[in-house]
């Protein structure tokens, strides 16, 4: 079963790094957040990734073709030709495909585009920027039980702050301390897509998160996989640290392997 990840948009909110590189390449403890994304499903037996580029593509197929140099010991053999020998390989056991999806296309356009690599099997959906300690076995089998088109992760993002209640005039009537009522529930990725998703798509300007999920929730077609555990997105420099001391602490959830 193959793993879709987005990865091609801009970063906008994170421009500190991303002016330099695409969101999903920014790294945490010495590697793209992608990375740990990837190494989320590989740890579960899905290995076979699909990566949705755009902005800066360049990047991201460099750093995959670089991938033995970075990761395993060589050897540098100056004596005979330099010839290089991989001597000790913890390489991981993944097959990579990087799409170019386009520079200014939208979210539900890249996923169009990719459609030739996924095949007519059921296929995973996330972003390139958020991590999460879901259980996607049990994701899948939920997935394979309703015998919906799409399974979407949700989380129950809690309020950070007091809470004021105002009349139409501003006038505070009351404040009061954040409670569990106030919660929101979020798309959270993570998702699960059949291949007919992508008929819902019309061209490189679909916000899949605009009409194509619409019409899944007008047609019943899309169900929620609750997730009670952690989730994290990556959109400011503020989240970035928050992740690195998760790490720095060995205390990141999303860390399985």
């Amino acid at each position: 079963m193959k793993v879709v990840i987005l990865a091609g948009g801009f970063g906008t909110r994170i421009t500190e790094e991303s002016q330099f590189k695409p969101k999903p390449m920014i790294e945490l403890d010495g590697q793209p957040i992608m990375w740990h994304i990837m190494k989320e499903y590989s740890h579960y037996g899905f290995n076979e990734f699909v990566i949705c580029a755009g902005y800066k593509q360049h990047v991201i197929k460099e750093y995959f073709a670089n991938y033995y140099l970075r990761h395993a010991d060589m050897t540098f053999d100056f004596t005979n030709g330099g010839k290089k020998e991989c001597v000790t390989d913890h390489v991981e056991p993944w097959k990579v495909t990087v799409v170019d999806t386009g520079l200014h296309t939208m979210t539900g356009g890249r996923i169009k585009r990719i459609k030739k690599f996924i095949g007519d099997e059921p296929f995973f959906l996330t972003y390139g920027d958020g991590v999460c300690d879901i259980d996607l076995e049990k994701e899948l089998e939920f997935h394979k039980k309703h015998g919906k088109l799409a399974t979407i992760c949700s989380i129950s993002l809690d309020q950070r702050f007091g809470v004021l209640e105002m009349d139409r005039n501003g006038k505070v009537k009351s404040f009061r301390e954040k409670d569990e009522e106030d919660s929101t529930i979020i798309n959270g990725g993570y998702m699960i897509l059949d291949p007919k998703v992508l008929d819902y798509i019309d061209d490189d300007s679909t916000v899949f998160e605009k009409e194509p999920l619409q019409r899944l929730i007008a047609e019943g077609q899309l169900m929620s996989f609750k997730h009670k555990g952690f989730w994290q997105c990556m959109d400011t420099q503020r989240d970035k640290i928050h992740l690195e001391e998760l790490l720095a602490k060995g205390k990141a959830p999303w860390k399985k392997w």
